[in-house]
């Protein structure tokens, strides 16, 4: 069976070279005799993988020396409850804006924790816009401000950061990982479930600034607390060894590919630009989403019909556009065009579209 076009927003489509090589190395790994899938955490062979992948996410993001880079287990939902209990040890208050489903359970998290207040929220609108804030908005004594840079069941991203100033900005970017450049010095921690952009699920990159760790409250966890991790090079526990490898591989791909994150905004740009201009134009399609908030990973539309959006989703299915219905909270379609999807597969759905408005409308 040929390939399918993916659209599914996690576990996301990978680039076919990663695959490939994957593939070749699944029996025997450099001369090792093994696949990565059994061999140690503490080899020579795995050492030297996840080194390289902390090299290669370093370069990429051009992460500033006084951050650690940390290969952890858990998913981005575990660190809904390890960021209140490592960082909110201060005054014991947080401020979190609410732009979407991940947003508001990690908001729900913490307030088991301690004094956490939403600042915004975009909820009135189904999460169809980034609310606005401004500095006064923010409590003056917070231990940190929380947010999810982009959202993937609605479709929007952060163009502009909240205006926090030197407080602590925290910041989910699982669905925007790698999409784009993102000056890391204005966070304190970046994290990112790995399984939206960089590989397959089982893994979370956690960026943190050295100086927030070491604050865990005595009751976190061992597997939460950031500075045993830290100190442990990741290594605290085995590890997610083969998603760490096929990080590392979808990290070289990117390198080689694009050369930076900036090249590789511009490809998404040109991907995501393909499907909006549609959209726009479409007399049966429309997006969901306010166009200065739109995000290039995830697209959600409708046609405003429940049995039409049906019908499109059965129909794109069968013609090998796979994953495409919108998540079951809001129900249209939705196409994430994750790094990997490659433009084609983009310019084939908008033709496939035209065809289905044509006999539809």
């Amino acid at each position: 069976m040929a390939r399918v076009y993916n659209f599914s927003a996690g576990p996301s489509t990978l680039p076919e070279k990663v695959l490939q090589t994957a593939a070749a190395e699944m029996m025997d790994y450099h001369g090792s005799g093994q696949s990565v899938m059994e061999m140690s955490h503490r080899s020579k062979w795995f050492d030297d993988i996840i080194k390289d992948a902390e090299k290669l996410m370093r370069e990429l993001y051009q992460v500033p020396d006084n951050y650690k880079v940390l290969f952890l287990q858990g998913g981005a939902s575990a660190q809904f409850s390890a960021i209140p209990l490592n960082f909110m040890n201060g005054s014991g208050k947080a401020d979190y804006i609410i732009t979407g489903q991940w947003a508001k359970k990690a908001f729900q998290e913490a307030q088991k924790y301690g004094d956490v207040k939403a600042v915004a929220s975009s909820a009135d609108k189904t999460f169809s816009y980034i609310p606005k804030t401004k500095a006064e908005d923010f409590r003056d004594d917070v231990d940190y401000v929380y947010i999810c840079m982009n959202n993937t069941i609605y479709g929007t991203v952060y163009k502009e950061l909240p205006p926090v100033g030197d407080k602590v900005l925290i910041a989910d970017v699982s669905s925007c990982a790698l999409s784009e450049p993102l000056d890391i010095s204005k966070f304190g921690v970046v994290y990112f479930g790995a399984q939206k952009n960089v590989a397959p699920a089982g893994l979370v990159v956690a960026i943190i600034r050295e100086d927030l760790l070491g604050n865990a409250r005595d009751i976190t966890p061992v597997m939460m607390n950031y500075k045993v991790q830290a100190d442990a090079d990741s290594l605290y526990n085995t590890p997610p060894c083969w998603t760490i490898y096929i990080c590392k591989l979808v990290l070289d791909w990117i390198k080689e590919e694009f050369g930076s994150l900036e090249a590789m905004k511009a490809h998404n740009e040109k991907k995501a630009a393909i499907l909006y201009n549609f959209l726009d134009s479409s007399k049966l399609f429309k997006g969901t989403v306010v166009p200065e908030d739109r995000s290039l990973m995830n697209v959600p539309f409708v046609t405003g019909d429940e049995e039409l959006d049906a019908k499109f989703v059965k129909a794109a299915t069968e013609a090998g556009f796979v994953n495409i219905k919108g998540h079951r909270t809001v129900g249209g379609m939705r196409a994430s065009i994750y790094n990997a999807m490659p433009i084609e597969g983009v310019e084939k759905l908008v033709e496939f579209m035209k065809k289905f408005e044509e006999e539809n409308a």
